[in-house]
């Protein structure tokens, strides 16, 4: 997904054309986007990529979720993500009515998915392993290898003679 080179209001609404000025921002507020809304020079009237008004990858990220809340699909992919994307992931797994939805994300980082619903381990693009956090560390498997890996690594600081310690 990208931006257009029209307002940000624009941009989210294309997911719903029939979508009000209040349902867009509503989908703004709910994907974490007051901030970005906050220091654009128009708001969400701000025309993309006009005045200088360029965005970060994260920044359109949020967008992109702000159109994927606005839109009310019942499948949701995404791609790894910053930490103001996470708090969207529950809102995301509920539709308008409350409805359950399928939200699939892609992630590198662990921590990323640790309170998924299902974890499927990829090895060589084959699902090696699936199951929730815990019985994936349980079951002693590659993602409890990964876990350990990612623990060890997380937990590495650069010492004060410049060298590293764990």
């Amino acid at each position: 997904n990208r931006l257009f080179s029209q307002s940000i209001l624009e941009n989210v609404r294309a997911a719903r054309p029939d979508a009000t000025r209040e349902q867009v921002m509503a989908a703004l507020e709910a994907a974490q986007c007051s901030d970005i809304i906050a220091k654009l020079p128009n708001g969400v009237d701000t025309v993309y990529g006009t005045d200088g008004s360029h965005l970060s990858g994260g920044e359109v990220q949020r967008l992109m979720l702000a159109r994927a809340i606005l839109k009310d699909a019942p499948i949701v992919v995404l791609d790894e993500n910053e930490v103001k994307i996470q708090a969207t992931f529950k809102r995301l797994a509920r539709g308008r009515d409350g409805s359950p939805r399928t939200v699939l994300m892609v992630a590198h980082r662990l921590s990323t998915v640790r309170n998924a619903d299902k974890i499927v381990v990829l090895n060589e693009g084959c699902a090696a392993e699936q199951g929730t956090h815990e019985e994936l560390l349980a079951a002693g498997g590659l993602y409890a290898r990964m876990w350990a890996d990612y623990r060890t690594s997380a937990q590495w600081r650069i010492g004060k003679e410049g060298g590293y310690a764990a």
